[in-house]
């Protein structure tokens, strides 16, 4: 996800982040600027909104690595806000300063690609990544079937519940099925005497994205349904898989199982919702925020509507490409692999130095085997269910209308949950709104 939380993507940037409002704001700087004199270093620009904390520190330590060994190719880090993220590639490629190397959340991908912003992979880098990450990974760092990048943070969507809310209310474990969670909901709702929610069973929020969007499309491809059709010229969310999904977030609203106005970020916490779906990069969050109480929380796969129906959840992301304006891609890329593909010893285990970043802040990247063998070194189990997503997570789909697109579901899902819109007002007018779009010619 991430897109402020938002705008569009993944929530981590607003919630734990306080990121800084400039527009541009410098990182370190590589030791040399470059002259343009024979022998003076070329120097590569990182643009990304790794700007402040645990995720500016964590992208440093493996650039200033490189810069120490690499005398001919130095990296400077530049990042942005990430609500200001987009428009800084668009702003910047139009002016003629765009950076060398990009990290684009991937839904915006399709945009990226249409604009001429993102070059494809040249073809051995492209063969590497699709064998080493997962195909959700792949998916959401291709195009039209082009690989544009590496892979960096890749988000899975499970469900979050609170151990200890169930077991009070008799629940015995997650839930399995769509039908076992509305009881659970229903169990563990509960509201004073004058209607006010003490406890929202399953946790619906208008907040963001992450709990609007995303947890709607990872039930939906659970339903086997999906939100735009194979050829990404339409929306495919007004179908039996839409229908189902949307039906089961209007009753648990309606029946009081469900509070839209909470900000789950802030009740989940505090023990005031008993369950909801977000993504991976929650649990170091929840860890830090919550102390002791957080061997309250528990992790499980997304419910399905049915026993026997196959697994299925939502994947976001982000990928480091290369600019089409780069005047110096070979090296760009060169720079990509090492950061992406090297193997490093991390605390007796083996893996990437990209893997190793993404872990030490309590998310993953798509190679599965890496996060196995990281995980193994007393890494949180609660991310071993993310992990195990990487094997069926569907990603987002990221066609050029796909940000626009995002925001017309979300605003149509939030009036169907506060009743400005019926189940079928509410498919209707996400068809008719992303339809138009998606197929529009940019």
């Amino acid at each position: 996800m991430t897109a402020a939380r938002r705008t569009g993507g993944p929530s981590r940037r607003h919630f734990v982040l306080a990121l800084p409002s400039a527009l541009l704001a410098s990182g370190c700087a590589a030791p040399h600027q470059g002259s343009g004199r024979p022998g003076d270093p070329i120097v590569l620009t990182l643009l990304s909104h790794y700007a402040s904390g645990e995720l500016k520190a964590a992208l440093q330590g493996p650039v200033d690595e490189w810069n120490a060994t690499h005398d001919r190719v130095k990296v400077r880090t530049k990042a942005v806000e990430f609500t200001d993220l987009l428009t800084t590639f668009m702003v910047r490629q139009a002016a003629g300063q765009g950076a060398d190397i990009l990290h684009p959340y991937c839904l915006w991908n399709g945009q990226l690609v249409r604009a001429g912003v993102l070059r494809p992979a040249p073809s051995e880098y492209a063969e590497e990544i699709r064998r080493g990450y997962g195909e959700a990974a792949v998916g959401a760092a291709s195009v039209a079937g082009k690989v544009y990048g590496y892979p960096t943070e890749v988000q899975t969507y499970a469900l979050y519940y609170n151990k200890r809310l169930l077991r009070e209310a008799g629940v015995d474990g997650p839930p399995r099925t769509w039908r076992e969670l509305e009881e659970a909901a229903h169990r563990t709702a509960e509201r004073d005497p004058y209607g006010n929610t003490l406890v929202q069973g399953f946790g619906l929020s208008t907040y963001d994205d992450s709990t609007t969007v995303g947890q709607t499309l990872a039930l939906l491809n659970a339903a086997g349904g999906s939100f735009v059709s194979a050829d990404g010229r339409s929306t495919a969310i007004d179908s039996r898989a839409g229908r189902a999904v949307f039906e089961l977030e209007h009753r648990l609203v309606a029946e009081g199982a469900s509070a839209p106005g909470v900000n789950v970020y802030k009740a989940f916490p505090s023990g005031q919702v008993a369950m909801v779906i977000s993504a991976g990069w929650w649990t170091g969050s929840l860890k830090a925020v919550m102390g002791k109480d957080y061997r309250d929380v528990g992790v499980a796969p997304v419910p399905v509507p049915e026993t026997h129906d196959r697994r299925a959840t939502l994947s976001t992301g982000f990928m480091l490409g290369v600019n089409t304006a780069s005047e110096h891609p070979g090296e760009a890329w060169e720079f990509l692999r090492w950061l992406n593909t090297e193997r490093v010893r991390v605390k007796g285990a083996t893996a990437t130095r990209m893997s190793s970043l993404q872990v030490s802040v309590g998310s993953l990247t798509g190679r599965a085997d890496d996060m196995r063998t990281l995980l193994r070194q007393g890494g949180d189990p609660n991310l071993r269910p993310f992990l195990d997503a990487l094997a069926y997570a569907v990603p987002e789909p990221n066609v050029p209308g796909a940000q626009q697109a995002k925001s017309l579901l979300r605003k149509n899902i939030e009036a169907l949950w506060t009743g400005q819109q019926s189940v079928d007002q509410a498919l209707r007018t996400t068809r008719r709104q992303v339809d138009q779009e998606v197929s529009r010619t940019w």
